[in-house]
């Protein structure tokens, strides 16, 4: 029988020597840094199922999207409901809060998300079936400067992490109205090259033109590379909206490109649509991304609200990470002792140590092992504890012991009476 994952999902451990992304500690650092940002920029955190009906995703992503269509995990349930694996997380936040009836039309609100997506693609470099993302959704506010602020905290966000040398792309799809016009234009300049097209830009020519626009295809990128720009089918209204973002991110000194062709895969976005990408990582090369949605709240059937929000893919930004030898910056938690009994009565007195050190805060375990004291303390420095500590038969008549510091061999007499002090110097503190 085979026990193997599946295909395009993976395991986060403490220790992947050929994978060492997929290391808990860098998770965690990135995690915790993303939480950081989220307190700072006043986002309170919000956790949904990873599953939900799949109606909530045909409806707000788009029946023809590529999503829905090619890479939705959809099944029935045991009593015959169709549920879908959530493939992005937007959807379900607005869902919660309608349901939960968290809407004050009064002030803007603003969430952010941790955990895992899902989407039936073709596994390769940075893309997964099981992916992970860190998101932000804020409620209430239409003003540019919103869009702005966005994009500057998905940007500080690598700045914290140290990754440079990142590109931010821009582009507004304007509303419905105009986009109609725009999406007839490009059918029709499209449509006069079907002969060149590849087979899936034929397939979304019927179904989603726009799509196109995003193809990796050389020769359909050849050929979009001449098409309409949808910057010319923008209201006045939105082209003022689009300017004003692009002025607020010069203020803020954010360096942007302008992309006619920058399109996202779900149907809900209008307005600002905006991607962040690195050169470090081959064609997955998107390391963030979002957009406005005015109208997904009202189409879900809750208040007319404008929305604005983004995503960043974790498992690439911790591959971009270990590019840029960040690694040290996510030092993993070292346990800070290990004590080594030699004989049954001192496990007694090691356990009541130990636990008494973890009342305070110090990372410590006993070694129950019963090998060589020799393999014992070879097994210590392996693990990379800070410290050992020996205890037997005259440590505890005496009452006093040695901690032996691995990193240089300095050794410290404590007293096993003295916890508050054996924990101060475990955790270099001591006076």
């Amino acid at each position: 029988m085979d026990f193997q994952s599946p295909t395009g999902v993976f395991d986060i451990l403490p220790s992947v020597p050929k994978d060492p992304w997929r290391e808990i500690h860098l998770w965690e650092y990135v995690e915790r840094t993303c939480r950081e940002l989220a307190r700072v920029y006043g986002f309170s955190e919000i956790r949904t199922p990873i599953f939900e009906r799949a109606s909530l995703f045909q409806r707000s992503v788009g029946e023809d999207s590529d999503i829905v269509m090619k890479e939705m995990y959809v099944f029935k349930d045991l009593g015959g409901r169709e549920l879908a694996l959530r493939p992005e997380g937007t959807a379900t936040i607005m869902r919660a809060l309608l349901e939960a009836g968290n809407f004050t039309p009064t002030h803007s609100q603003r969430y952010f998300y941790i955990g895992p997506m899902f989407r039936y693609e073709r596994p390769q470099a940075g893309r997964f079936r099981q992916h992970h993302q860190f998101g932000t959704e804020v409620i209430g506010i239409a003003a540019p400067e919103q869009d702005a602020e966005m994009i500057a905290m998905l940007m500080q966000l690598f700045k914290r992490l140290g990754l440079p040398h990142l590109k931010v792309y821009i582009n507004s799809l304007g509303v419905k109205d105009s986009r109609a016009k725009f999406r007839d234009a490009l059918f029709e300049y499209l449509s006069a090259h079907r002969k060149s097209l590849s087979e899936d830009s034929l397939e979304r020519l019927e179904r989603n033109p726009l799509r196109i626009l995003d193809s990796k295809d050389p020769g359909d990128r050849e050929i979009v590379a001449q098409a309409p720009s949808i910057l010319e089918f923008l209201r006045s209204e939105d082209s003022d909206h689009f300017h004003r973002v692009q002025d607020m991110l010069s203020y803020l000194h954010i360096p942007y490109e302008v992309s006619p062709l920058l399109v996202r895969g779900l149907d809900y976005y209008q307005r600002t649509v905006f991607e962040v990408t690195s050169g470090k990582l081959g064609a997955q090369n998107t390391v963030g991304a979002g957009g406005r949605y005015d109208g997904l709240l009202k189409e879900l059937g809750g208040p007319d609200l404008a929305s604005i929000g983004w995503a960043a893919g974790l498992e690439r930004i911790i591959q971009l990470f270990l590019k840029e030898g960040r690694s040290d910056d996510a030092t993993p938690d070292y346990l800070e002792l290990i004590i080594i009994p030699l004989d049954e009565k001192s496990k007694v007195k090691a356990v009541q140590t130990v636990e008494a050190l973890r009342e305070l805060g110090v990372r410590s375990l006993v070694d129950f092992s019963g090998k060589k004291l020799k393999n014992a303390l070879t097994m210590a420095v392996q693990s990379q504890v800070k410290h050992v500590l020996i205890l037997g038969e005259n440590e505890r008549e005496t009452g006093r012991a040695k901690i032996k510091r691995l990193e240089d061999g300095v050794q410290t007499e404590i007293s096993l009476t003295e916890i508050d002090l054996v924990a101060k110097l475990l955790k270099g503190k001591e006076e």
